[in-house]
């Protein structure tokens, strides 16, 4: 048995860049950065980043242009792809690994929508705070419940 899953949360370091294939299929690329930390032997605290570019076709494609952009943050569930090629210049040959994602979850858009416009502009869709029921209270009856009126 074979297994080729890549699974990582990030944030994008650019734009989405869209694009149309010949035969009319949408392909989206974008590029995340994931962070790191851990203490080395000394207990000094190490961070680093990695960066993954990543490769979306079709439908998610478009919706992925349309909704992320810089600084976003993602979920990428896909599979490990390397493509090579022979560099023109130097005659070496080149490798580039990517991510094709299988699903694409946008994650929490606090900083406003994709076109810019903060959510509290669009009154239809954005619920007054004192409208909004709150989740920490829950009302308990008054009575006692005896076990013996439990059905099961």
């Amino acid at each position: 048995m074979y297994l080729n899953k890549a699974l990582i949360v990030g944030n994008l370091t650019r734009d989405p860049e869209l694009k149309t294939l010949p035969s009319g299929m949408k392909v989206t690329s974008f590029s995340i950065a994931t962070n790191r930390v851990w203490k080395d032997k000394d207990g000094n605290k190490k961070e680093a980043a990695d960066f993954h570019n990543i490769v979306v076709f079709g439908r998610q494609a478009e919706t992925s242009a349309q909704f992320l952009k810089k600084g976003s943050q993602v979920l990428i569930e896909g599979r490990l792809q390397t493509q090579s090629w022979d560099d023109a210049n130097s005659g070496k040959k080149m490798y580039r690994t990517e991510i094709v994602a299988d699903r694409v979850q946008f994650g929490s858009r606090s900083q406003g929508v994709a076109s810019g416009a903060p959510i509290s502009e669009n009154p239809v869709s954005a619920p007054k705070v004192e409208d909004t029921p709150s989740i920490d209270t829950i009302e308990y009856p008054e009575e006692d419940i005896n076990p013996e009126d439990i059905p099961f």
